[in-house]
């Protein structure tokens, strides 16, 4: 079930948020995470370990400084 949206108006939202504390309205936010997410969550932060180690070190070497690059490259001081 998606969770309702909250109010873009800076009152509704005021008037929901206090609701909300008080106990007049349930706190529609989301459960515990399913054994399904947890799974996939999983698999993702393992994913990345594994990759890093089937690569080289020159290919290591490689991958990170283009992304050096992108990070830094934009940033040149402005003289």
């Amino acid at each position: 079930m998606p969770k309702p949206k909250r109010p873009r108006d800076p009152n509704q939202l005021a008037k929901l948020i206090v609701e909300i504390a008080t106990g007049e309205r349930p706190n529609d936010s989301p459960g515990p995470a399913t054994a399904a997410t947890a799974a996939r969550r999983k698999g993702g932060l393992a994913g990345g370990k594994a990759r890093a180690k089937k690569l080289s070190a020159k290919k290591r070497t490689v991958i990170a400084k283009k992304g050096a690059r992108a990070r830094w490259g934009a940033r040149r001081p402005s003289t």
